[in-house]
């Protein structure tokens, strides 16, 4: 059963104020001693201290917590190249879940261009503006381009969500799957239907956690990544695996199974022939390429998780993205580099592991989570994410060697993520209630 009407999302997104966002003052601008500090004359004295010294922009300035949501439009989850126009309400939405989140603040920017050079020069040249960079929707091999030549130009973090998002929680649900089922990573085979952004950057994620790159079988539209193919582009070929095979073929004795496709790609015969406890996380949305329950009958004991949020568990960028930045933003990273991705992953399978607090079981009407099959990815409402997983990013940015901000009171850090967060809320409130 649907959870809202179609007319209900529209009536969300244009009342009781048109689109999701605002922008609204952190200061007082009521008297003229407000009005001469906030512009003439009295900014021209934090203008000039930046200019002496442009680090102080950070600390006169919302910069070092605002980043720029861009997109171009082209592969919006579920919808495809609908334009930029029509991916702002999407982008809108992603700047309200970093402020509600994680008291990021956002300008979402949509570009009416697709040359991938274009967008690297505009998006440069905003970096005065933002402390990072988070690209969505924009569809590959472009978006490689875009972020690996970014990544190297700016002195900012810059992460593609729709790629490493992805990466990071089903990397934490496989670290805790292959507790649950005494594997060792390095012996998994992983069979992944997909081969876009997130499917290749998943892949290249778990590498990096400890799978071998020779056990992943990739599959695209047009069949196996296999060497005999020649229209592979450098990313693909990666995961060329030796020789050609069917997807069913290649399930046999699959440990993993990962689908960031279509509706009904795999089916309960296909589960049946993998290993015991075989892991499938089944990404599409709003329809998986297997459904839970067909999953579970075929074989009951599998571990299984969806992009649904009515079947455990879900996967739910959002418990990856806000956390990230807010860990890098508060240490003034260069970069959201691998380590701290790994962490990330690490401090929601550790999560994962914890008693559950009766918050979050009230969240979710109620019930009752514990360590296991069902339960291998935190809820997306546990509020514990905001410390668990921000402070593992900001350690790992400053042992990796990307901070410029190093906290050196983690206790005092961790209190002042939470009082920060309900402070936040506690504005976005008492602006709601005024609309």
């Amino acid at each position: 059963m649907a959870l809202y009407t179609d007319q209900e999302a529209l009536d969300y997104h244009e009342f009781p104020r048109k689109g999701k966002v605002e922008v609204i003052p952190t200061v007082s601008c009521d008297t003229q001693k407000d009005l001469s500090m906030a512009y003439s004359p009295g900014v021209a004295v934090p203008c000039m201290k930046i200019y002496e010294d442009e680090t102080k922009v950070d600390n006169y300035t919302g910069r070092s917590n605002l980043i720029a949501v861009v997109s171009n439009g082209t592969a919006v989850l579920g919808l495809g190249n609908i334009g930029p126009k029509a991916s702002k309400p999407v982008m809108e939405g992603k700047g309200l879940l970093f402020k509600m989140f994680a008291d990021v603040d956002v300008f979402d920017i949509e570009l009416d261009e697709k040359d991938p050079k274009k967008i690297c020069q505009i998006v440069k040249a905003l970096e005065p503006t933002f402390g990072g960079i988070n690209l969505e929707d924009i569809k590959a091999p472009e978006c490689f381009y875009i972020e690996d030549r970014l990544k190297k130009e700016m002195n900012i973090p810059v992460f593609h969500d729709d790629q490493h998002g992805t990466a990071v929680i089903t990397g934490a649900g496989l670290i805790n799957a292959c507790e649950l089922t005494k594997r060792k990573l390095s012996s998994c085979k992983i069979v992944i239907s997909g081969a876009g952004a997130a499917a290749i950057a998943c892949a290249n994620f778990y590498v990096a956690l400890g799978i071998k790159r020779k056990n992943i079988f990739m599959f695209d539209s047009k069949g196996l990544i296999h060497i005999g193919r020649t229209d592979l582009n450098k990313y693909k070929k990666r995961y060329a695996q030796k020789e050609n095979c069917t997807m069913a073929e290649a399930m046999k004795n699959a440990d993993v199974f990962l689908g960031l496709s279509k509706k009904g790609v795999i089916n309960g015969d296909m589960v049946k022939t993998m290993n015991k406890n075989p892991l499938i996380f089944a990404c599409a949305n709003p329809d998986p390429e297997i459904s839970y329950d067909d999953a579970k009958k075929a074989v009951p004991d599998c571990i299984i998780g969806t992009g649904r949020s009515d079947f455990p568990n879900q996967i739910n960028n959002v418990s990856g993205f806000p956390f990230l930045f807010r860990g890098a933003l508060d240490v003034g990273a260069t970069e959201i580099n691998e380590a701290m991705k790994i962490a990330a992953a690490k401090a929601l399978a550790a999560l994962a592991k914890e008693e559950v607090p009766s918050e979050v079981k009230k969240a979710y009407a109620n019930q009752d989570f514990s360590f296991g099959f069902d339960y291998i990815i935190p809820k997306p409402l546990d509020p514990r994410i905001l410390e668990w997983e921000t402070i593992a990013v900001a350690k790992a940015a400053m042992d990796s060697g990307v901070a410029t901000r190093p906290i050196t009171d983690f206790e005092e850090y961790k209190k002042s993520l939470h009082a920060r967060l309900e402070k936040s809320h506690k504005r976005a409130s008492e602006v709601y209630k005024n609309l």
